[in-house]
């Protein structure tokens, strides 16, 4: 008895290690607010992350740790960009090359090959991709992806999105050498078939849904926090770098599209690091009392539908072993 309460101890004394993943899309001065941070503020981002000792990692060394079991680096941060955008070129490599640190472009290869808008070409992607950045999926033509259109069957819609993950896998292979089977869902939308569909080509899926990443951390929703807009306040964000990730261990009743409204989120996890009593769970300004079903399973369910389109209930629970940290879990509802 004195040896399991010894070795009880010693796992709550031990910090918990959690990765976090940032997500970008422009920066500029001159590009909507809402996904933009300027390169003062990213410059700033990059200082804070170097001043607080944060370890920033490429993501292909985290994916690396997920699929093998390895340790997660503990306060490890990887930097990442969606949608191609020239400014990602022409701003955010020439500072990143200066503090030295690896980061990831989910790109679609379509609106590149066609110069749909501001974006990159495939030169500026080729010189990117010599520097070390990494070059990932993010679907042919950034289409919504998470369900058939209208009139579409599901095993046509699935073909679609077969077709369209391998098609951008193919371009990016042919322009840059590189192919990680990883897909940043466009929109961060995502439904139950298509993580089946993701797992089946063999790829890691990664969303928009906030979080951070530990080793239970499902490798078809993989969670992001955004970085830019109103959440890139430093204060702000440098609280989101110090979170952790609920070790679920079921996701009973999560699948992004919504089936009721409002929605009903049930997770299954370890309570190790945490109290239970002391996970609150939020839609919006609405606080969500947990209903807890047996010892490991809870649901929660927002007095009134949520709104039509993508929202979502946000989870948090104090560590108990890393002092100022909170354990973080958000889900993704399409309406």
């Amino acid at each position: 008895m004195r040896a399991l309460l010894f070795c009880c101890l010693l796992s709550l004394s031990l910090p918990a290690s959690a990765a976090v993943m940032l997500i970008y899309h422009h920066v500029a001065e001159d590009t909507p607010r809402v996904s933009s941070v300027t390169p003062a503020e990213f410059r700033g981002h990059l200082q804070y992350l170097r001043d607080n000792n944060f370890q920033v990692i490429g993501l292909d060394v985290l994916i690396d740790q997920l699929k093998s079991g390895k340790p997660i680096a503990d306060n490890a941060v990887v930097i990442t960009f969606d949608d191609s955008y020239e400014n990602n070129y022409t701003t955010a490599h020439p500072i990143l090359q200066e503090f030295g640190y690896p980061y990831t472009i989910f790109i679609s290869p379509g609106d590149i090959d066609k110069r749909t808008g501001p974006v990159m070409s495939w030169q500026q992607i080729k010189q990117m991709s010599d520097d070390g950045v990494l070059v990932a999926n993010h679907a042919m033509w950034h289409e919504h992806m998470a369900r058939p259109e209208k009139g579409e069957s599901e095993a046509d819609w699935l073909k679609r999105m077969r077709q369209t993950i391998l098609d951008a896998e193919r371009r990016i292979k042919e322009e840059t050498g590189q192919s990680h089977q990883w897909l940043a869902y466009p929109y961060g939308e995502f439904s139950a078939p298509l993580e089946q569909l993701v797992t089946e080509l063999g790829f890691i899926g990664i969303g928009q849904q906030s979080g951070a990443i530990g080793p239970l951390t499902k490798l078809t929703r993989i969670p992001r926090y955004p970085a830019a807009g109103q959440y890139a306040d430093l204060k702000d964000l440098g609280q989101k770098l110090r979170t952790l990730a609920f070790p679920i261990t079921g996701y009973l009743s999560a699948d992004q599209v919504i089936s009721s409204n409002p929605p009903t989120l049930r997770l299954q996890l370890k309570i190790e690091d945490f109290r239970k009593q002391q996970l609150r769970c939020f839609a919006g300004s609405e606080v969500l009392e947990p209903t807890w079903l047996d010892d490991n399973t809870f649901e929660v369910r927002a007095s009134k539908p949520v709104n039509r389109g993508r929202s979502r209930y946000n989870c948090t629970a104090p560590s108990l072993s890393k002092k100022g940290y909170f354990y973080w879990y958000s889900q993704p509802w399409l309406n």
